[in-house]
């Protein structure tokens, strides 16, 4: 799958930016950050998490890119006539063929209009069927076991974009034990579960990364606090309270742990965000923390606010 890349021999920086138009393809060039398209709020609009990585593949929507023993990566795929059902089991082939000799440690998902219903079922449903049957039929059937931690929500433009990290040492993954495992969420939630784990805990390049998946207000498999923000994030709280145990991580995910916290806080409304900010800055956030906010829509209707984190130390 690698292609030689002439006379680009050096690492570059591996960073997803937010806010930008990706109608002109997420993954235009290797010199060129990954891209997509969610409005920025308020923070920094570039996420970078890892060290620089070697590109290693960049084919027409897909970017692979090395960093000793992380594998980066971001997938493309425009939604055609077929639908995102199909176009979302095209991405997982190829993010399922790219990490063929690696152990996948965490996937960050965009898709457009997520909460729309077309032919009778919501787009997030569609993609979550076809990622399940993708993945299942990849890693046969005890690919729940392998689900690596993850999230989806909403963005603008018109292809599904999927990026990733990788590792060569298999991780730890993490359920939260007030939630039933969303893999085993009942059919109520679509035609197949979602595929992801509450967080996972990896090792590489003698760093240690926790990945927390998207969390909202959610407890057993039911939403919290509908309508209301204050109940919502205070759900969302205990949730990553509860992660962050499990995890070895203490009770306030890794403060005062020698960890480097970045966040990523999604809205479903703007004007949220003020009150949202004072509440997670008196509560969970420092100011040493990497915090980007961002307007989207979640993968559930009745969700008002979601939080995914990643710690590194």
């Amino acid at each position: 799958m690698s292609v030689p890349f002439g006379a680009i021999r050096g690492a570059l920086p591996w960073r997803v930016v937010f806010g930008g138009t990706a109608g002109s393809g997420a993954l235009s060039g290797i010199s060129r950050d990954v891209r997509v398209d969610i409005p920025v709020l308020f923070g920094a609009p570039a996420e970078e998490i890892f060290p620089p990585a070697v590109p290693i593949a960049d084919e027409q929507g897909l970017y692979l890119a090395q960093s000793g023993d992380l594998l980066l990566g971001a997938v493309a795929e425009p939604i055609g006539p077929d639908g995102v059902e199909a176009a979302s089991e095209r991405l997982y082939r190829r993010l399922v063929a790219a990490c063929r000799d690696w152990h996948v440690y965490r996937v960050w998902n965009y898709v457009p209009r997520i909460n729309d219903e077309v032919d009778g079922l919501e787009v997030y449903r569609a993609f979550c069927r076809a990622r399940s049957l993708v993945l299942e039929g990849a890693w046969g059937g005890e690919f729940k076991q392998l689900l690596p931690s993850a999230s989806a929500v909403g963005c603008e433009g018109g292809q599904v974009i999927s990026v990733f990290a990788a590792g060569r040492e298999s991780g730890r993954n993490i359920e939260n034990p007030e939630q039933v495992p969303a893999y085993e969420y009942p059919r109520e939630h679509g035609p197949r579960s979602p595929s992801f784990s509450r967080a996972t805990l990896a090792r590489a390049n003698g760093a240690e990364y926790l990945f927390v998946s998207g969390t909202s207000a959610i407890k057993g498999h039911a939403t919290v606090a509908e309508g209301s923000l204050a109940g919502q994030i205070a759900c969302t709280l205990d949730n990553l309270r509860l992660v962050s145990r499990a995890s070895g991580a203490g009770d306030r995910l890794g403060s005062g742990g020698g960890w480097t916290r970045h966040f990523k806080v999604y809205l479903r409304h703007a004007a949220d965000l003020a009150p949202a900010r004072a509440l997670l800055e008196a509560t969970l956030l420092e100011p040493a923390d990497r915090v980007t906010w961002l307007r989207s829509d979640i993968c559930r209707a009745d969700l008002a606010v979601e939080v995914e984190a990643t710690l590194v130390r």
